[in-house]
């Protein structure tokens, strides 16, 4: 499975999410402490979002991060107050390319999964289906994770809200594939919006700041793990708790 976080508040270098802490999404991406869903490492590929003055950037990868020697120089230098990072590890028969690591992004959107959806393909055609034809044609990548993208993007052009697009589109997959891990990651640079479900979710909050992270970076006890089928919906100054189910 793969590992993710999404960041918001004083800007900070990127180092001090993917590097610096003892247990940095880099550390992650080779020491992960839970892989309950198969596999070992995250080492098919990473991505990093984040929001510069005219909207969100991209970084991808289709290597491991440890082996990119060009972003620790860049993560030193760069600052934002909002972040998406994810390390990946594909599912087996998935393609390991740069256009399949997250974050996936549109507009002001940046997105990621970490689980995966039981039965793919064939157990989701049918909600595929119902997109409009050109998402279909232009999906990032042959992935359950870029359709998840697709299927939360639709939603939200739609004028649903982030966190009832992300419900949504959860509740969906789980019922034409059982047995699915749905945990995904939303932000628009001002909230952040992320479920567990299947998978480990942990936030810290407190000085002006949030971290949502698949596992917490580092022993800071101010930690909290996010229930399972329950979504967090986070901001700087905010944050309450939807169970799936509702929204």
């Amino acid at each position: 499975m793969c590992r993710h976080l999404a960041y918001l508040g004083p800007a900070v270098t990127l180092s001090s999410l993917l590097y610096d802490p003892p247990h940095s999404l880099s550390h992650q991406s080779w020491a992960p402490r839970d892989m309950r869903g198969g596999g070992t490492i995250n080492a098919d590929g990473f991505g990093v979002g984040w929001y510069a003055a005219d909207g969100p950037v991209r970084y991808r990868r289709a290597t491991p991060l440890w082996s990119d020697t060009t972003l620790p120089g860049l993560a030193a230098a760069v600052t934002a107050g909002a972040v998406l990072a994810a390390v990946r590890s594909a599912t087996v028969g998935m393609p390991v390319t740069e256009s399949a690591a997250a974050p996936f992004g549109s507009s002001r959107w940046l997105f990621s999964h970490n689980g995966v959806v039981a039965g793919w393909p064939e157990s989701v055609a049918k909600l595929a289906a119902a997109l409009p034809p050109v998402d279909l044609i232009t999906l990032e990548a042959p992935t359950d994770s870029a359709l998840l993208w697709a299927l939360v993007r639709d939603k939200l052009r739609r004028g649903t809200g982030p966190c009832e697009a992300v419900a949504g589109t959860i509740a969906a997959v789980a019922a034409a594939a059982p047995g699915s891990r749905l945990n995904l990651l939303l932000t628009d640079g001002t909230t952040i919006v992320a479920s567990a479900f299947g998978h480990a979710l942990s936030v810290r909050s407190g000085r002006g700041s949030v971290l949502v992270s698949s596992e917490p970076l580092d022993g800071d006890p101010s930690w909290e793990t996010v229930k399972d089928r329950t979504i967090l919906v986070a901001g700087i100054d905010s944050r309450h708790y939807v169970p799936l189910g509702e929204s």
